[in-house]
């Protein structure tokens, strides 16, 4: 069977052979990422030369054949204008292959942090509400609720427009995973993860606004967020771990005194910074239910609410002294939801 006669699954989402894929990637020649569900190798289909980016799943898939059709078709037919495309599949005995259409700019890790010009901030914004978008539409577009349980900037992709694109999303449903119940591995990427990860309470979508919220940051600063900021004489203050810098900064109505990139050189819309600043601190919450929802992220950030000042969460206090990551203090005598608490209609 010729490689474009590959069988259908439904909808556009075709079932490739293994070996028609090994040949359009050049037997897996060319890797052009990876992370915690496997590597990522750039193909080509013949024919029209559409280039394509191929996940191979590693790892022990907790998941037969047949569930494994099954949830590959559910994340097929998701499709919106942020979040990855997945065109196919492959499965022979334990090999597991995913097929996505591949994004030219490749991911938010390698332009924000290593990009030269630097992004600007009018791209930077809306890859933030883009990707905040796509997040939505996970959480209450579909028709089961999806956590993606591993938003960072290598998981964030662009295409030739910059336009973002959420990868990765619904595979950690293919490792069984039971949200209901208290995790006992942790699956995502430290730096990243909400504190709920360890604390041993059940994971929800806030836990993704949590990640989403760190990304956030890294989006304002351009600097990865495990980076220890060094102190200057100009401002003492902004030494040390940023995120914590950053909430300090925000909770002193301080956010745009040198948490913006430098490289920006002051060519950014303030009040988008602003808001992007509180947004970021609100969503990195200890307690998850003073994270905003996805929904809220993106109204927030397009100014359509207003927010309150958002007080420095315990947590990043800790990690910013060296001292224990006690995640499970949650500040549980916080009682309501944020929007009745924290924002308010700006019309």
């Amino acid at each position: 069977m010729a490689f474009m006669q590959a069988a259908s699954e439904g909808g556009n989402l075709v079932a490739f052979k293994y070996g028609d894929v090994r040949r359009a990637t050049k037997n897996f020649s060319e890797k052009i990422g990876g992370g915690s569900f496997g590597s990522v190798y750039k193909g080509t289909l013949p024919g029209g030369g559409v280039a394509i980016a191929v996940k191979k799943l590693e790892g022990r898939l907790c998941v037969g054949e047949k569930q494994f059709r099954n949830e590959v078709r559910t994340i097929g037919v998701i499709q919106h204008v942020n979040l990855v495309r997945l065109r196919g599949f492959s499965s022979r005995g334990g090999d597991r292959l995913l097929v996505y259409d591949h994004m030219p700019n490749g991911s938010l890790d390698k332009v924000l942090f290593g990009g030269s010009p630097a992004l600007s901030w009018r791209a930077r914004f809306q890859i933030a509400l883009g990707a905040a978008r796509g997040l939505l539409y996970l959480h209450e577009g579909c028709r089961d609720c999806i956590i993606h349980c591993d938003i960072k900037p290598e998981n964030i992709l662009l295409d030739k427009d910059l336009v973002p694109k959420v990868a990765d999303f619904g595979l950690a449903k293919l490792l069984a995973r039971d949200f209901s119940r208290v995790l006992t591995t942790v699956r995502g990427t430290i730096g990243y993860l909400a504190p709920e990860w360890i604390s041993g309470v059940p994971i929800t979508v806030k836990a993704d606004v949590y990640s989403y919220g760190m990304v956030l940051l890294e989006i304002v600063s351009g600097r990865r967020n495990a980076r220890c900021w060094p102190a200057t004489e100009q401002d003492p203050s902004l030494s040390g771990y940023f995120p914590l810098v950053a909430a300090r900064k925000v909770s002193r109505g301080e956010a745009l005194d040198g948490l913006p990139d430098e490289r920006l050189r002051g060519d950014a819309d303030l009040r988008e910074l602003e808001r992007a600043c509180r947004v970021a601190c609100w969503c990195v919450q200890d307690d998850e239910v003073r994270r905003p929802t996805m929904e809220q992220v993106a109204q927030a950030l397009e100014g359509v609410v207003a927010l309150d000042v958002p007080p420095v969460p315990t947590s990043l206090q800790a990690l910013g002294e060296g001292s224990a990551f006690l995640m499970g203090a949650r500040t549980s005598a916080y009682i309501g939801d944020f929007s009745r608490y924290h924002l308010q209609d700006s019309s």
